[in-house]
């Protein structure tokens, strides 16, 4: 067992706090009123419980709007009534969301969708339609989300249109109209539907095969264009307008070696303005020479990347979010008659002096020759090689991007180097890319991971003894994985909310998954024909191959990655006599929102790298409010 380093070590940065890397933000994502007179964003209360709050623009007469108990807000937005925002909230992480609707003069609080065990999933709102908003509601079936028409002036809800089963997202028209359609089809791929009317029936657009990504983003104003993504007849996913007249399509925007990712639409035309690649960073592409010169003006306000987070409904006032790897987002409020930019806030002042680490973009070969992206972030002291950190995004069809992490700047704060792998199977990298990871769990998709370490150990960075995989989600099942399949490679391992058994995580999925069925068969394997396969890539049926120590962490109200999950394998662990140390959160579902419990967390998880990595860490104290039990 590796000795302790401790904060004396000459070679090793000052420690940054846990309080200050996964406490709560100080304020964040704002957002400007439709009218542009007021400023909404996300910050604590009091008692350390993120809410809504609101500021008149140009004064500082910043409130309180609503009073959440106990979770926190994470999500809101306006309405198209100035007076009128929504937010959403689950119980506990069951991710059962509510949509509430809040008055900003009164701060009257309404449950728009106050069904038991329903999840709401919003559609739309029109500026056209003001009092009315969209919402998929799972009220009359929990495996389909009907559309249902929710009335903000008196919460009166309407259903709109039946779901047949297989219809896992919708679009609507600019008459707010629902017209055009994603369905699942049985091959694992997808249908655009469509209907000129609403009495009309549903026709097929256009058949996406399971190896090809697809769906409708918007209708033009006039609803003779539907502007939609897909990857059929390309490598990568491009931007399409279909003229729905003739049914030819044309190529808006597109990249050889990268999807098409953010699209930035006018806010009452329509049109399509811009659209962002992300390759090693974000790469913006203008469609609408009318803001180019606003994005101009945004590129030389700071350095780091941009982005529009919100627009007035005049189009005269946007707040803009920079994003860099070693400080906080910077948001500003852009006028765009006179160009200027004036900073409102950012999210973590207390990072802006601290010791941050730089996040480098990294490719290196695969064993079959496949190039692998990902990033690498170095302590900014001590000297290689380090002992270092593997983290795994989760998904898999996900991928990890540029900038402030707060899990990697505590990493390479405690001295370890960190690095993440966009594996095969990750998205933005075109479909051979994604579909190269197709039943690919526990095999090629690991190899990546592993090829990684070695390129980390043959340049130097790390030390082949001293190296840790951990992450959450996929990344958690891609850490048991690692463990077990190649158990003499990692010192230990950290999984959060990982799958540990294939068939069961496919057994147990949430009903509203089931239209996802055919493409998990596609992409992971059959559970009705391939039993057999499932097991031999999943890790529970492996632990007697277990050399290393395992810390798990989960969430007892998980509805992806249940409970059942990580308790399976800490038995089974146990039986065998392997070293597990299992975190329960009562109050949690998939990954750790309340503070108290990531701060929690992250202190076991620090204590427990230290022990066998040798990094630095902050005593564990005493944290008031988790609900964490640890076994």
């Amino acid at each position: 067992m590796t000795e302790t380093i401790t904060q004396s070590d000459p070679t090793l940065p000052p420690l940054i706090p846990r309080e200050i890397l996964f406490g709560n933000p100080q304020r964040s994502s704002p957002r400007i009123s439709n009218d542009g007179k007021y400023l909404a964003y996300i910050a604590p209360d009091n008692k350390n419980v993120l809410q809504v709050w609101l500021r008149t623009l140009g004064q500082e007469d910043d409130r309180k709007l609503t009073d959440d108990k106990k979770r926190g807000i994470r999500a809101y937005f306006w309405t198209y009534n100035p007076e009128q925002l929504i937010y959403l909230q689950d119980s506990d992480g069951d991710e059962n969301f509510h949509l509430y609707s809040v008055n900003i003069h009164t701060n009257i609080v309404r449950d728009l969708t106050p069904f038991q065990g329903v999840k709401a999933q919003v559609i739309d709102l029109d500026p056209d339609f003001p009092d009315e908003i969209l919402v998929g509601l799972n009220l009359n079936n929990p495996e389909k989300f009907d559309v249902y028409r929710i009335n903000l002036k008196n919460g009166a809800v309407e259903f709109d249109t039946d779901n047949p089963g297989n219809i896992v997202g919708w679009t609507a028209n600019a008459q707010f109209q629902i017209l055009a359609a994603a369905a699942a089809t049985p091959d694992g791929g997808s249908d655009l539907l469509y209907r000129e009317t609403r009495d009309r029936p549903w026709e097929i657009l256009r058949h996406w095969g399971p190896d090809d990504t697809g769906g409708a983003i918007s209708f033009s104003s006039d609803n003779k264009t539907l502007y939609i993504l897909g990857s059929h007849d390309a490598n990568t996913q491009r931007l399409i307008a279909l003229d729905l007249a003739t049914r030819q399509e044309t190529v808006i925007a597109e990249d050889e070696q990268y999807d098409v990712g953010g699209i930035v639409t006018h806010p009452t035309k329509r049109h399509i303005q811009a659209v962002s690649f992300y390759k090693d960073k974000i790469h913006w592409q203008i469609l609408d020479e009318s803001i180019a010169a606003d994005f101009e003006a945004l590129a030389k306000v700071r350095p780091g990347e941009f982005s529009i987070a919100s627009r007035d409904l005049a189009d005269e006032n946007w707040i803009v979010a920079y994003l860099t790897d070693d400080g906080p987002v910077y948001y500003y409020l852009y006028n765009r008659a006179s160009k200027s930019s004036t900073l409102l806030f950012s999210n973590r002042p207390e990072l802006e002096e601290l010791p941050l680490s730089s996040m480098q973009p990294i490719s290196y070969q695969a064993r079959d020759g496949l190039t692998i992206y990902g990033y690498l972030t170095l302590p900014i002291a001590g000297k290689a090689p380090y002992p270092a950190v593997l983290l795994v995004h989760g998904g898999p069809w996900a991928r990890d991007t540029w900038g402030y992490d707060p899990q990697v700047q505590w990493l390479a704060n405690r001295g370890y180097a960190v690095l993440q792998v966009n594996f095969r199977g990750s998205t933005g990298y075109g479909k051979a890319f994604l579909n190269a990871g197709n039943r690919q769990w526990a095999a090629a998709m690991h190899d990546d991971l592993i090829d990684g370490v070695n390129w980390l150990v043959e340049q130097g960075i790390a030390d082949r003894d001293r190296i840790a995989i951990m992450g959450g989600s996929y990344g958690g099942y891609a850490t048991l994985v690692g463990l077990t399949f190649t158990p003499e490679v990692f010192a230990c391992g950290v999984d959060i909310v990982g799958p540990s058994n294939i068939i069961t995580l496919l057994q147990s999925f949430p009903p509203y998954w089931k239209p996802m069925t055919a493409m998990f068969e596609h992409r992971v394997g059959n559970l009705e024909t391939e039993e057999g396969f499932l097991k031999s890539r999943s890790p529970l049926f492996f632990v007697d191959k277990i050399q290393k120590p395992l810390l798990i962490a989960q969430g007892a109200n998980d509805p992806r990655v249940k409970q059942a999950e990580s308790e399976q394998i800490v038995e089974a662990m146990r039986q065998a006599s392997k070293p597990v140390k299992y975190v329960l959160y009562t109050d949690e579902g998939h990954g750790f929102a309340r503070p108290e419990n990531r701060l929690h967390f992250y202190a076991i998880a620090e204590e427990f790298l230290a022990q066998y990595l040798g990094g630095q860490f902050e005593p564990v104290g005493d944290i008031k409010g988790h609900s964490g039990i640890v076994q």
